[in-house]
């Protein structure tokens, strides 16, 4: 019996793609897809469907965080020419809720850089309205 590979997600905007399609975990929680803005930073969206809410139809939480800790990873990342990184600490306030159906967009920046850490911050957010601000400390990491 052969089985087919599973189908390629469609992304939800032209122009974007799977941000990393060999992560299980990132694939498994979203997936998430991106596009590189004309700046050089990355920005990130997800179609909120029913797998990633709670029963109120409102997105959950740890899919959010999940989101916006690929997106701070992803800007220290590019800060750092590509080396690996990994978070050390993140801090999140929720300041609205997604919702089934909605288009949450995520973006991130640098905020400084040291020997081996990366200080960045970041946006969850659906239109104009912010749901999730958050900050983080990630560790680069040794190549090899």
């Amino acid at each position: 019996m052969n089985a087919r590979p599973p189908a390629e997600p469609t992304a939800p905007l032209p122009g974007y793609e799977l941000y990393d399609p060999i992560d299980p975990f990132e694939n498994h929680a979203g997936p998430f897809f991106w596009r590189r803005r004309e700046d050089g930073s990355h920005h990130f969206v997800l179609r909120a469907e029913t797998h990633h809410c709670n029963t109120h139809k409102i997105v959950h939480g740890g899919l959010m965080m999940t989101m916006i800790d690929l997106a701070l990873c992803a800007a220290a990342k590019a800060a750092t020419d590509g080396q690996p990184v990994i978070t050390v600490s993140m801090a999140n306030e929720f300041l609205d809720a997604g919702r089934e159906g909605e288009l949450i967009e995520a973006s991130a920046e640098l905020l400084r850089g040291t020997g081996s850490m990366v200080f960045v911050r970041g946006q969850l957010h659906v239109g104009d309205r912010v749901i999730l601000n958050s900050s983080a400390v990630v560790k680069k990491l040794r190549r090899g």
